[in-house]
């Protein structure tokens, strides 16, 4: 079952949660959006800081940190801000660094030049009760097993 992660950035006035967690595993799209709600037009290097700053604060709000970061999407309109995005993106993540693609797409929102979606792994999944019941089902049948093996069966 997924649930909503209460990350502290301002409410979409999109049908949308900014994250969401199911099974341990942290999903967000990240923009780059002050505090008021309102976007950052300046140049990629401070879109893309903004940007990594409110995944930050996503993944730590879902109890995580950016060293969880398993995967993360870059979408940018301009190629020509690859470089920009770059610099900035390395700082953010310590090494290994996540799996990454980046993409060149128009951006639903107006003066962004970046949107990252990234994959977290923010705590383990809960044990199904079907899985709980199999698991303690083959471990009462090993014994079983192994005395039939030891009388020749």
């Amino acid at each position: 079952m997924k649930s909503a992660v209460a990350t502290g950035l301002k409410a979409a006035s999109s049908p949308i949660e900014w994250a969401t967690v199911a099974d341990g595993i942290l999903y967000t799209a990240q923009i780059p959006m002050k505090a008021d709600g309102s976007i950052e037009t300046g140049d990629i290097g401070v879109q893309a800081e903004l940007t990594l700053r409110n995944l930050k604060q996503t993944v730590e709000a879902a109890g995580g940190t950016m060293g969880d970061v398993t995967q993360v999407l870059v979408y940018l309109p301009d190629p020509a801000d690859f470089p920009g995005m770059n610099a900035v993106y390395q700082k953010h993540f310590p090494k290994p660094y996540p799996n990454r693609a980046t993409i060149v797409a128009k951006l639903m929102v107006p003066g962004a030049r970046i949107e990252i979606v990234a994959y977290a792994h923010v705590g383990r999944p809960a044990a199904r009760p079907k899985a709980k019941a199999a698991a303690r089902r083959a471990t009462k049948a090993k014994p079983v097993a192994k005395a039939a093996a030891r009388r020749g069966r």
